[in-house]
């Protein structure tokens, strides 16, 4: 295991990972040996059946036993376990690069290191389970892509990818997914991690990527004083992305008021998603990462 996965996954937590599978409703025919139970033959352990030998057979299949007493090349039939295409697609617009500072017992995390480490988190317990997984990082386009792992060897891969991208520049999620190049086109599963703090473009982004067959996971990442600013006085308040700066003065009203309305925004989103058949979560980052993926996702039914 690289020193990049430990900066990610605690060793600990890694080991927690290691009983646990991702439960999608998402199911394809895999063409390798998976750990997903179907009733269609594949590759499984569980043997079904045999079949003379074709061209383009696994070989590894042969059941040399059947053709020293027949002669005949007979391939060995197993139930199919069927993989899971599972697509992390992580927000790394500058928004996300907030967050981090030091607490007394230890650092709270940024957004965006945050959703790394979730999406680090579900990609291992995806590779250990034999589940094909890829990452994206995106702003207003697609800005690194990792090309689909396989197997828990490759773990180490995921994680130096999940290391090497960071947050920078504005975000336009309508944009970016509004270019069918950058869509699965596997059916699969497809977690976005984000803070979905954007004025619009949301829900066009998340209809294009369920109509690209995919079981979305809607993961909205937020840092405590965004539901609850502990701000006051007459402050200069600069945007992360577009750096605009706008002077404010921050009475209680005015304070009461953004927070009905982040409350609303968030709202919006979970209603919206739960109106689409999408699974919302929301992450905020003063739960740890490891405590969010033992505990949310089998809470939520999106883990076992």
């Amino acid at each position: 295991m690289s020193s990049g996965g430990q900066h990610l996954l605690d060793p600990a937590l890694m080991r927690r990972l290691d009983q646990m599978s991702i439960a999608a409703k998402s199911r394809i025919k895999g063409t390798m040996q998976g750990r997903r139970r179907s009733r269609d033959l594949g590759t499984s352990l569980e043997f079904a059946d045999y079949r003379l030998y074709s061209p383009g057979d696994d070989t590894r299949q042969l059941d040399w036993h059947a053709y020293g007493r027949t002669g005949k090349p007979f391939i060995k039939l197993f139930m199919d376990e069927q993989e899971l295409q599972v697509n992390l697609w992580l927000d790394a617009s500058a928004s996300m690069d907030f967050g981090r500072r030091e607490g007394p017992d230890s650092p709270l995390l940024s957004k965006w290191e945050y959703a790394r480490q979730l999406a680090a988190g579900i990609g291992y317990l995806s590779l250990n389970r034999y589940d094909r997984v890829s990452a994206a990082a995106f702003t207003n386009q697609m800005t690194q892509q990792l090309k689909l792992l396989r197997g828990k060897g490759s773990s180490h891969r995921l994680f130096e990818f999940l290391e090497s991208c960071h947050p920078s520049g504005a975000g336009d999620m309508g944009a970016v997914f509004r270019n069918p190049a950058i869509l699965p086109r596997q059916a699969g599963m497809t977690w976005v991690f984000s803070d979905f703090l954007y004025e619009e473009g949301i829900q066009e982004a998340l209809k294009y990527i369920q109509a690209a067959k995919q079981e979305v996971v809607v993961v909205q990442v937020l840092a405590p004083e965004e539901l609850d600013p502990k701000l006051s006085g007459e402050l200069r308040l600069i945007d992360s992305e577009s750096k605009e700066a706008r002077e404010v003065a921050l009475s209680s009203k005015v304070l009461q008021t953004y927070k009905e309305a982040a409350v609303q925004h968030t709202q919006m989103l979970r209603a919206f998603c739960h109106e689409r058949g999408i699974t919302y979560l929301l992450a905020v980052t003063h739960m740890s990462p490891g405590d969010f993926l033992l505990g949310e996702l089998r809470r939520s039914g999106l883990a076992r």
